[in-house]
């Protein structure tokens, strides 16, 4: 089944304004003077320069640049478009144009190719890092003659480790142990084994071997 189109209330309001405006800049152009495809040609560059200014605009809204050109354009093409529409509804004899309104409609297509090449072409700053600081040069420290540099200051040495004490309740019950195990081993008892059956940490077990020696 065909699925019917239905037209948008705002697209439709959008064709019927423009086609109105594109209207009565074609007949003010055409009174001005300008006959034949050349009025026909004024409400396009009016219309283009009014699309063009507003897409730069929003262009440059969005990546945070200054956009007040772009709004002095589109107030040009803005006030183009309503001055036509003002101007044909009665407001002026289109049988007789004043000079000066000639003289406008005259130099128009000068005005919007200048306003359409710099919105166009308009430069864009590079974006390029920041370099970075060089590094400074290590000066090194020049002694006069005869002065002999003062030589630095020495590190303090590292305290000695404390001494491990074992507690003499500890020593005793080491004492058996090793007794029991000459006596089943024939042999003396070694540290690792000491510290195996004491539990205790390598440096307690060699401080407590120590004393059995």
């Amino acid at each position: 089944m065909t699925r019917l189109v239905r037209p948008d209330a705002v697209l439709v309001q959008a064709v019927i304004a423009g086609a109105l405006s594109f209207a009565h800049l074609h007949d003010l152009a055409e009174a001005a003077g300008q006959h034949g495809w050349k009025a026909w040609a004024y409400p396009i560059s009016v219309d283009l320069l009014l699309v063009a200014s507003w897409h730069r605009l929003r262009t440059l809204r969005e990546s945070g640049e200054p956009s007040r050109s772009a709004w002095s354009w589109f107030a040009v093409a803005l006030a183009a478009s309503l001055g036509a529409n003002v101007a044909t509804a009665g407001l002026l004899d289109l049988g007789d144009v004043p000079d000066w309104l000639r003289i406008l409609v005259a130099g128009w297509p000068a005005l919007a190719f200048l306003g359409g090449t710099l919105l166009v072409h308009r430069p864009t700053p590079p974006n390029d890092p920041e370099p970075a600081p060089a590094p400074r040069p290590v000066v090194e420290r020049e002694t006069e003659p005869g002065v002999q540099a003062a030589p630095a200051p020495a590190l303090p040495a590292p305290a000695p480790a404390p001494a491990v004490t074992a507690p003499p309740a500890l020593v005793a019950h080491a004492q058996k142990i090793a007794a029991d195990h000459r006596t089943r081993t024939g042999s003396a008892i070694d540290t690792e084994t000491l510290r195996a059956r004491l539990g205790v940490p390598s440096s307690m077990a060699e401080a407590i071997a120590a004393q059995l020696a």
